[in-house]
């Protein structure tokens, strides 16, 4: 709690001249010249102390109001400021001790019982708070505020009633307030009082007879608690004061609907549609909030409905598009929905999240060429958006366009500060290096993921598949590619890649176990496998079915370029 510095001199020379008089009374034959010296000093002390906590410098302040202190122990306003040091810095078990020794020297001092009861509050000790704050009410005419405190503690209390009449008794004192009337109008739904709570709002509407908004606030009360019969009354009667109230139309419609009468639901939708007056801002926010009131296949068909209208209405206007993008998106239709949140980029390209969700439905519809495309456009107007380069370099790495993807992520690495997303970066890292023929750097990148994340699949098995190709660190390989295959048994990939390690290490029959269990658990096992299995097949001596198994891979697809010499030649070729 801060107060201003003529405060504080006001409480600082108060006691400094009541300690003087006892002073006087109590020696006098003292010294005057030493007094008056004393005093100076006591005064600059305080004056330090207060240019300090100006300054924010609270250590220099603790250390002049402190000596203050030493010198009279009993100066209350250098106990109220060592208590205001002690709250900013959070230590609020000592600050209670000098507010409660300042309050206790000087009871009648607001200020002191103010800051006293702050630090109540704020170690939960409602109790003390609200017998301080009764004392204020009950010592100053111009009680307010302190009403406004107590009702405070009395909610964090869960005495609803007191609370209550603490705004009741600041409503008498300051007369009609919105922020007090919408705090008791939540008390009383808290209480379940809705007749109480409808007599708070019709306050407001007495006092602002020509504002439609209490009207609305009334209504959507009444509706929000079955009571849609009864809004209807006050969302015309605000209708008649403003016409363009786009909120009591989206209620009305709303209250038809649950009345089964659609002819009025869409009547009042229509004269928010075709009212000129209403921006397409107005209209998307009216669309919204009606949306949000329903559910289920009614909802879809009557969302896509009036957003298709609002976008012919407004076919220039960027959030018409977003919102008929999003229904599609809850919809599964997400092709359509990225054409229309790039239509609306068109429009109005400065907003981040639409560039976020282009990109996220280009990544999952695996629209390589699209994601490459719009993570450029995106990157021109947000250079320093992370994930915008890391979408630019997924797509290239994908591409095989590996100097321009190890640009992107390393990049998007500079400018992203979250752990997982940097581990997925420096994942893709390490296949970009290593596809780019950059094996250190490729190497180091895999040892930053593993160093946070020993488990990553990803790493782990590319990692010990490249450096089985490379045929380096084959025990490290081995070491890895075995776990990946412990923690996924079943997975036809991660079999032949340790299958693959153990191939390289020339641990033959090991790795005809281990692809055979690919090929047996996987119906759709991939042309890469069966030709590692007659490579394997060959390698023990059985040339025959090694070809059998050649001729197979090549029917399946996604073989080496040796594969049709293999079979040719009846050899293998590597």
């Amino acid at each position: 709690m801060k107060i201003v510095s003529v405060i504080f001199f006001l409480l600082f020379f108060g006691d400094s001249w009541a300690q003087r008089k006892k002073d006087k009374s109590k020696d006098l034959s003292g010294n005057a010249e030493t007094q008056k010296a004393e005093q100076l000093a006591l005064e600059a002390l305080i004056t330090d102390g207060m240019r300090f906590m100006a300054m924010d410098d609270l250590a220099r302040a603790d250390s002049a109001f402190g000596e203050a202190l030493r010198q009279r122990p009993n100066l209350t306003a250098a106990q109220y400021q060592l208590a205001e040091i002690r709250i900013k810095q959070e230590k609020l078990d000592q600050a209670l001790l000098y507010s409660q020794k300042a309050y206790q020297t000087n009871p009648n001092n607001k200020y002191y019982l103010l800051q006293l009861a702050q630090i109540y509050e704020d170690l939960h000790k409602y109790s003390e708070a609200a017998k301080l704050y009764e004392d204020l009410i009950a010592q100053n005419d111009d009680n307010a505020p302190y009403n406004l405190e107590l009702a405070a503690v009395r909610l964090s209390q869960g005495k609803l009633d007191e609370a209550l009449r603490a705004y009741d008794n600041l409503e008498r004192a300051s007369g009609v307030n919105e922020d007090v009337i919408h705090q008791k109008q939540r008390i009383y739904m808290q209480q379940g009082k809705l007749d109480k709570a409808v007599q708070e709002a019709q306050k407001l509407m007495a006092f602002e007879p020509s504002d439609p908004d209490y009207l609305i606030e009334l209504g959507e009360l009444l509706i929000a608690n079955e009571h849609g019969d009864q809004a209807i009354e006050y969302l015309e009667r605000a209708l008649k004061i403003d016409p363009d109230a786009g909120q009591a139309h989206v209620l009305l419609a709303d209250v038809y609907r649950r009345k089964g009468d659609m002819e009025g639901c869409n009547r009042e939708l229509n004269a928010v549609f075709n009212n000129p007056k209403l921006g397409s801002d107005n209209k998307v926010r009216v669309l919204s909030g009606y949306l949000m009131m329903l559910k289920g296949d009614e909802a879809r068909e009557a969302g896509l409905k009036w957003a298709k209208e609002l976008v012919k209405l407004h076919p220039n206007e960027s959030k018409a598009y977003v919102l008929l993008a999003d229904l599609l998106t809850q919809q599964n239709q997400k092709a359509e929905a990225r054409d229309l949140y790039v239509k609306a980029a068109q429009y109005d390209k400065s907003v981040y999240q639409l560039w976020g969700a282009i990109l996220q439905i280009d990544g999952e519809l695996n629209q390589i060429d699209s994601l490459l495309k719009h993570s450029e456009q995106a990157i021109e107007y947000f250079p320093n958006q992370g994930l915008f380069w890391y979408s630019n370099g997924q797509g290239n790495l994908i591409k095989r366009n590996y100097p321009k993807a190890i640009d992107a992520f390393e990049e998007g690495r500079k400018l992203l500060n979250d752990n997982d997303l940097v581990k997925a970066i420096n994942a893709q890292l390490g296949d970009a290096y290593n596809g780019a023929g950059e094996h250190e750097k490729s190497d180091e990148a895999y040892e930053l993921v593993l160093k946070d994340d020993p488990n990553n699949d990803h790493v782990l098995n590319n990692y010990s598949y490249y450096l089985s190709l490379r045929k380096e660190k084959l025990e490290i390989a081995k070491q890895m590619s075995e776990k990946l295959v412990e923690r996924n048994p079943e997975s036809a990939t991660y079999l032949d890649t340790y299958a693959w390690v153990l191939y390289v290490a020339k641990e033959y029959e090991k790795a005809k176990l281990f692809l055979e269990k690919a090929i047996q658990t996987n119906k759709d096992v991939s042309g890469t496998i069966v030709e590692h299995y007659g490579d394997v097949l060959y390698q023990l001596g059985d040339k025959q079915k090694a070809v059998e198994q050649w001729k197979k891979a090549k029917q399946i697809g996604e073989n080496s370029k040796f594969i049709d010499q293999k079979i040719a030649t009846g050899t293998l070729v590597e």
